[in-house]
């Protein structure tokens, strides 16, 4: 049988947007309450049992979180170029919070990006 172990985090932040080039009411400056989801995989665990510890997985996603939250993130690099549709969110989460955690065992893969409770936007890469 050929498994893997996989763990998961949530964070939340408020956060303004707008859409650039959107032909709606998203162009307009706008707020939403995200809700993000942090996976990460791995084939072995460590000399403890763990995969990855959930203190420092939570530690490199709240360093995202503090630094999206409670701004208007259209003024923030990358965004500043880079839409901030919650897909570009979930990509720029992950490879953030991969980053600091990635190494030859465990894997960031996931990121699931609610704008809403029913609007989510998923970013996953393949393994390494």
């Amino acid at each position: 049988m050929n498994g893997y172990f996989e763990v998961m985090i949530e964070r939340n932040f408020s956060s303004a947007h707008q859409l650039r080039g959107y032909k709606g009411k998203c162009e307009n400056l706008h707020g939403h309450n995200y809700k993000i989801e942090i996976y990460a995989r791995g084939r072995e665990l460590d000399e403890i049992g763990l995969l990855v510890d959930f203190g420092a997985l939570k530690e490199a996603a709240d360093e995202v979180v503090q630094y999206l939250d409670h701004r208007n993130i259209n003024e923030l690099p990358p965004f500043d170029r880079l839409n901030p549709s919650a897909e570009n969110l979930a990509r720029y989460i992950l490879e953030r919070v991969a980053s600091r955690i990635n190494d030859g065992r465990v894997q960031v893969y996931k990121v699931r990006c609610f704008e809403t409770p029913t609007s989510v936007a998923t970013y996953q890469v393949d393994w390494d």
